[in-house]
């Protein structure tokens, strides 16, 4: 028998009561890891993977391989079934790999946190991909010594996840020898735990891990890492990590995919609950405040913002929720120096650009609101200095994250502002030819679209287009409403003016009957067939 440990008797809970309560049953089996056979396919074989990035990789890792028929491990084979940063499939974009590694260094230097051995492997994973193979090392030993400091389970999960890189890491390096010796180390701890198979350990540790970096990649990796802390939640239900992994990435779940009444709620319930185990954690209190503030409970929510505020902790990162709390509030002045401080110790932040622009957006508008939209004299003047400044940020947005959809929408919406309608019209451009898998981001992009062509007169064929696309998107959300009340405002319109009559009619009979309304669906329709016809008969 091999040595009891935490990690030992996670792998034997685990393996015992590893299924999980009837209502997480669906999104755990999904999340299962499948088999070593499938998952060699899955990394080695480039066809099996959609992801550009992945392809290139994967063929450059093909043409390594030279399987050893004579010999009964293969290095490339036992490779493939460790569990760490190379075979977690962590979709990264080459144009991406600059801000991921920012935004990495500033959780290093800035998030205060316990959890900092998986960033440092991250981080060596990033610099392995950018072909920096020397400080990815550099990388993998950080990781290394932060071990030494944590409790036995998780730091027997995390040490077998950086030696599985350190092997890749070597393999990548033409170092074959030392590559075999990092597979050993996880071979012997794997007999150690008594796990089935030599190279992985199945425990809830180990799903926590893969789940952190998933969670760092991007919303296309949000389901996937809630999948993977829900997993090590089912066996361990009162661990704070896994309770604030999960939080986390339902709450970012829920702002990517535009939450619905049902999911904000399970949200705020995940927030609490990693809040009643991590009591002091700041980053947690932002989050929540945001997510009762959506829900309509901002007062309650406030009283988070100001608690977080109080704590020392990860203030660089509280400044940044609390900001946008504050914007939406429509306290933009004290949002603006909010994001200037956060700003000054991380620069090269995305997000707050992001933020600052959309500050000088709102203070535009409600400047143009208060002239009863006709901005005259000094008005005027101000208006134009804060489209230039949301423009300035934007762009300085888009410099460092050149794949952030939203960000491209509202330069483009303020180049229309003053006038600026070609430079609106390529920016639009630009996120329209972009592979966006988000249903309700697509929606967003053809109702803005749509509008710029609607309001500036440029093209109504378009503007119907676009307000079509994003109908047909059957996600049910508010922008999907907005799309319906434009097109009907435009049809109406159009009846009013008697122009493109048959078009109109068909466009609110087509409205009405997404409304529901059957009956007004069809005398639009019987109008516009009479229509029709009557141009035949004349023709």
């Amino acid at each position: 028998m091999g040595k009891c440990t935490p990690l030992t008797m996670a792998c034997r809970i685990t393996s015992k009561h590893g299924k999980s309560p009837e209502k997480r049953k669906q999104v755990i089996s999904e999340s299962q890891d499948i088999s070593d056979k499938s998952k060699t396919v899955s990394l080695l074989d480039p066809d099996n993977l959609s992801h550009r990035y992945y392809k290139s990789m994967l063929r450059k890792t093909l043409s390594l391989v030279r399987f050893d028929k004579s010999n009964g491990n293969p290095l490339e084979e036992s490779l493939v079934q460790l569990r760490c940063h190379f075979t977690w499939e962590l979709l990264v974009e080459d144009i991406e790999l600059p801000d991921l590694e920012n935004r990495i260094l500033d959780e290093i230097d800035f998030l205060d946190t316990k959890y900092n051995v998986g960033i440092h492997n991250l981080l060596a994973y990033v610099k392995h991909l950018a072909g920096q193979n020397q400080e990815a090392l550099r990388g993998l030993r950080e990781a290394e010594g932060l071990i030494q400091q944590e409790r036995a389970a998780q730091s027997d999960a995390r040490r077998l996840v950086t030696w599985g890189n350190y092997a890749w890491l070597y393999y990548h390096m033409g170092r074959p020898e030392e590559a075999q010796a990092y597979l050993d180390k996880v071979e012997n701890t794997c007999k150690e735990f008594e796990a089935p198979s030599r190279y992985r350990v199945e425990c809830p540790q180990m799903d926590c891990e893969e789940g952190w970096a998933l969670l760092k990649c991007g919303g296309k990796s949000y389901e996937r890492a809630q999948a993977c802390f829900e997993k090590a939640l089912a066996v361990d239900p009162e661990n704070p990590e896994f309770s604030t992994g999960y939080a986390i990435a339902t709450y970012r779940l829920d702002v990517f995919n535009k939450a619905t009444q049902v999911s904000e709620a399970f949200c705020l319930q995940t927030l609490k609950e990693a809040i009643r185990l991590n009591p002091e954690d700041a980053y947690i209190k932002a989050l929540l405040a945001l997510k009762l503030q959506d829900v309509g409970q901002e007062a309650e929510g406030e009283k988070y913002i100001e608690e977080a505020l109080t704590n020392m902790s990860s203030q660089t990162y509280v400044f940044r929720y609390a900001a946008k709390f504050y914007r939406r509030k429509g306290s933009l002045d004290k949002a603006l120096r909010l994001l200037k401080m956060a700003l000054r110790a991380t620069p090269s932040s995305a997000f707050l650009h992001h933020q600052i622009g959309l500050c000088y957006r709102a203070q535009m508008i409600k400047i143009k609101r208060a002239a009863n939209w006709q901005p005259r004299g000094q008005v005027r003047e101000d208006v134009h200095r804060l489209v230039h400044l949301a423009i300035s940020e934007i762009q300085k947005t888009l410099m460092i994250r050149p794949t952030f959809e939203l960000a491209y929408v509202v330069l483009a919406d303020m180049y229309a502002e003053i006038g600026q309608y070609t430079k609106a019209e390529d920016t639009f451009q630009k996120v329209l030819c972009m592979k966006i898998i988000n249903d309700h981001l697509q929606q967003v992009i053809h109702y803005c679209y749509g509008h710029f062509q609607d309001l500036h007169k440029i093209s109504v064929d378009k503007a119907i287009t676009h307000y079509v696309k994003g109908l047909k998107i059957k996600t049910a959300s508010g922008t999907r409403e907005k799309i319906l009340t434009a097109l009907e405002k435009l049809a109406k319109r159009q009846v009013h003016q008697n122009v493109r009559m048959v078009e109109s009619l068909s466009i609110l009979g087509f409205i009405h009957k997404l409304k529901g309304e059957v009956s007004e669906a069809l005398e639009c329709y019987e109008k516009a067939l009479r229509l029709a016809a009557d141009f035949n008969t004349v023709i």
